[in-house]
């Protein structure tokens, strides 16, 4: 049964953290709006508007905001875990996490996934991807999965970091940006090959610590957090080898942020320290019924919203072009006259896409865990639901998101290939990677409901 977002909004405890929620919301908002913008179509292909006028690279240092979400989610991981194993008198409580936070982003991931495929697939078929444009919609459309991927890996890796920040606080964070800045020393001074791609862990894990550290109220500083860090960003852009622009460019030799760098560490710790600055004022206008209302909903399509948004730019283009209307030179005058309505086809669109695949989003009932005394004994080897299927699955998940985000989904039937970690993927294998995956994170909850039934 689906709660409306009129009743989950009255249904909040005082105690909600709704800042977070908004943060969660207003982070993927900004980073659909700036893919929107940036994206420049033309009959020659695909483009991006930031490497067409270079000083509007600025703009980044405020659009890229994937360290907030990061934040947000590390914040909300290390609540959830714990209030778990409150909850579960002592038995360990990974499989059950692990499935209770990637419920909702696994389900709605995989039907985008599959849908697409299939469109790929029929598209190739049908002889039409050796197009401009359809082969760079069809690589386009699954590049923002790569958020996804590390999201997947902050939820895995949670337990082990949750304890290394009850034990250090800071130190933990100190010394995951320490790694991460030993990385780039690797990298750019040493030149030590593949050594830049172990910062995908070290920058966006240290980002991912400080919601740990917000969640404990230990951020009690944020204006010298967020001076520290864009000081640090500054100063890095300024004496290179890093570019200015905060998210990735065609063509670039260096980008900030594949692999991430030590200045996209630094931005990310600028806008903590902002956001966290900002938490009054917003937890106060938060607290009006109707402002809260919007936030719930917003939340309940988030993920769904985030997936299918290329796909409804892609959508408006393509009826243009059907419409037999010319696509005017990117960065033209006539281009940014279209820029308006265009967001706004776009918007109506993903809203309409929303609407079709938002309940693979709605959470689904759990298990009820017995109360502690009441609990069944654990099966030998381990407590119920501590089993290594959920881990596995999580990283066959990771892996084969992150490959498809690399590969694209043009080439299906040819085999078309890309490096992930150093290793050849194909589109296909990443497919069952992911697929496969979460039929074992599903498979060890469903083996976890039937022990506690039991």
């Amino acid at each position: 049964m689906t709660v409306s977002a009129r009743a989950m909004a009255a249904a909040t405890p005082a105690s909600r953290d709704r800042y977070v929620d908004l943060l969660r919301v207003a982070s993927l908002a900004t980073v659909v709006c700036g893919h929107w913008l940036m994206a420049a179509v033309s009959t020659d292909g695909i483009g991006n508007l930031l490497a067409l006028v270079p000083p509007l690279q600025v703009l980044t240092w405020g659009l890229q905001v994937m360290p907030v979400f990061f934040f947000v989610g590390g914040f909300s991981h290390a609540l959830s875990y714990r209030s778990l194993e409150r909850r579960g008198g002592g038995r360990p409580v990974y499989a059950a996490f692990l499935r209770a936070r990637l419920q909702r982003l696994l389900r709605p991931t995989l039907v985008f996934v599959l849908v697409w495929a299939a469109l790929a697939l029929l598209v190739q078929l049908a002889g039409a991807d050796g197009g401009r444009l359809a082969g760079a919609a069809l690589r386009m459309v699954t590049q923002p999965l790569w958020f996804i991927g590390i999201y997947l890996a902050m939820v895995a890796l949670t337990p082990p970091l949750l304890r290394l920040h009850a034990r250090w606080g800071w130190g933990a964070f100190a010394a995951l940006a320490g790694a991460a800045a030993l990385v780039d020393v690797l990298r750019f001074a040493l030149g030590v090959p593949y050594a830049e791609f172990l910062n995908f862990a070290f920058v966006w894990l240290a980002v991912h610590q400080l919601g740990f550290l917000r969640a404990d109220g230990r951020i009690t500083r944020p204006a010298l957090l967020g001076a520290a860090g864009l000081a640090g960003a500054v100063l890095l852009v300024a004496a290179g080898p890093y570019p200015l622009s905060m998210v990735g460019m065609p063509g670039e030799k260096v980008s900030n942020m594949a692999p991430p760098t030590l200045a996209l560490l630094c931005h990310g710790m600028w806008l903590v320290g902002a956001v966290q600055l900002l938490a009054r004022p917003a937890t106060a206008w938060l607290a009006r019924p109707r402002v809260w209302r919007g936030v719930v909903a917003a939340n309940g399509v988030a993920m769904t919203a985030f997936l299918w948004h290329l796909t409804a730019m892609l959508g408006v283009y393509a009826a243009q072009l059907a419409a037999g209307l010319a696509l005017p030179e990117p960065a033209t005058a006539a281009w940014w006259a279209q820029v308006p309505p265009r967001i706004l086809l776009a918007a109506a669109l993903t809203a309409a896409l929303v609407a079709c695949f938002r309940r693979f989003e709605a959470p689904r009932p759990g298990p009820v865990a017995p109360p502690a005394a009441q609990a069944p004994a654990p099966a030998a080897g381990g407590a119920p639901g501590s089993g290594p299927g959920a881990a596995v699955g999580t990283t066959l998940c990771l892996l084969g998101i992150l490959g498809l985000s690399m590969t694209g989904l043009g080439g299906l039937l040819e085999g078309h290939t890309a490096v992930l970690i150093a290793f050849p993927v194909t589109a296909p294998a990443a497919i069952g990677m992911a697929v496969g995956g979460a039929w074992l994170v599903e498979r060890s909850a469903s083996a976890r409901r039937v022990r506690l039934r039991g």
